[in-house]
């Protein structure tokens, strides 16, 4: 391990922005570590050995950090190295016991300086590495957010998105070099944006305005069925929010949604949190790819689609939750999921057909937990008058894996 490891943000005005404490961290380094960019913005006249990131970055650190082993090391991040920075990777990697960490203005708190936004009121969803769809969750008439974006390309990826997605009319401010010379704001609405392509250190605020004919797709559980593309296969929306409810997301838990079919489940699992995340399990390619689409255009590229249950279960990590809403009379599935359901973990299993709710009564009678059926209406024309139209009755179990006895 290094002698010393110390992570040291620093911000587009460079040298003279950095405190004295900050500059002595990187004139005492023996190794400079950074982006080509960072390490230029460092003044001459220092021995330190300068080692430029190698791309990709995070499988090369343990062998950087090895090969400098012995060494005072210092690692030049952008603003706040902990605000999804390489600060967290390192502390990660080697514990927050072994770094040092001199943090910058991040870039939010300086866009927010700037706007006259509140910090602690302003969500920051970053696409440095992730797809540009992950913003569609935050869409809310009125909401405003910051995007930290991976390129100079994206403040017109952005802007394409919220056209797409009814939010022609918002607002975009995309912030430039913020704190050097350079800086500058560029400003302008989504459905008429037409900069050219700028810096490509820049961070975008947006100001949501959603317009009359854009379905309201909350983070609430029980999204318009009209939301999904399928092939029928969709737990409808009233049933779907009652699924939901009764599978309870918190923050940071996986989700098994085996048979997911359009991916529904999943999708809104996912969406009550950005740290949610959900695997979903579909024998049928064409339903595997329809629910990735889904899960993109909504806003969770991250969801997880496998193959068929019960044998793309086997090396699957060990979930909180499970929904078994395919597949229920599917020989093996039921008990591979109960078997690798944790102690405490939930299970929601809907069923609609006589044999599978004959299924559910059976496991309900061996494992306990709750029983329920659903019967919804939906009011639709009857010559010139409204009728109410069933659907299929669905049967619900509900239950928490109990700790096994010794």
């Amino acid at each position: 391990m290094t002698e010393s490891l110390t992570v040291v943000g620093i911000g587009a005005d460079g040298w003279p922005g950095l405190s004295p404490n900050a500059q002595r961290a990187i004139t005492g380094a023996e190794v400079l570590m950074g982006s080509p960019r960072q390490l230029d913005l460092v003044p001459d006249g220092s021995d330190a050995v300068r080692v430029p990131w190698p791309s990709p970055l995070v499988p090369a650190l343990p062998g950087l950090l090895a090969e400098h082993d012995g060494r005072r090391v210092c690692v030049l991040a952008s603003g706040d190295p902990m605000f999804h920075g390489i600060g967290v990777t390192l502390t990660n990697l080697v514990g927050p016991e072994r770094v040092r960490v001199i943090a910058h203005p991040s870039s939010a708190s300086l866009a927010c300086a700037r706007l006259g936004w509140a910090l602690h009121e302003t969500p920051v969803v970053s696409v440095v590495n992730r797809p540009v769809e992950v913003i569609a969750p935050e869409l809310a008439d009125h909401r405003r957010f910051l995007v930290l974006s991976r390129d100079a390309g994206t403040p017109a990826a952005l802007a394409a998105l919220l056209r797409e997605n009814g939010y022609g009319g918002s607002e975009l401010a995309v912030l430039e070099q913020l704190g050097g010379d350079r800086e500058r704001i560029l400003r302008g609405r989504a459905d008429g944006w037409d900069h050219p392509t700028g810096d490509p250190l820049n961070i975008v605020a947006v100001r949501c305005a959603r317009g009359v004919a854009a379905p309201r797709l909350t983070r609430v559980p029980g999204l318009p069925d009209e939301a999904y593309e399928s092939d029928g296969q969709l737990t409808k929306q009233e049933i779907r929010a009652l699924t939901l409810s009764a599978l309870a997301p918190a923050p940071g838990e996986l989700l098994w949604d085996v048979g997911g079919g359009a991916g529904s489940i999943g999708i809104e699992w996912m969406r009550a949190d950005a740290s949610c995340r959900a695997i979903g399990f579909e024998r049928d390619a064409d339903r595997a790819a329809r629910m990735e689409a889904n899960a993109r255009r909504l806003g969770v590229p991250g969801l997880e689609v496998r193959g068929a249950a019960p044998a793309a279960l086997a090396d699957a990590p060990a979930p909180d939750a499970i929904f078994l809403g395919g597949g229920v009379t599917a020989e093996g599935v039921f008990e591979t999921c109960w078997d690798r359901l944790p102690s405490g973990g939930r299970m929601v299993v809907n069923a609609v057909t006589a044999e599978s709710e004959a299924l559910v009564l059976r496991w309900h009678g061996l494992h306990g937990g709750t029983l329920r059926k659903f019967q919804v209406y939906r009011g639709g024309p009857l010559g010139g008058f409204t009728a109410w139209r069933p659907q299929l009755p669905v049967a619900q179990w509900i239950a928490t894996k109990k700790e096994q006895a010794q």
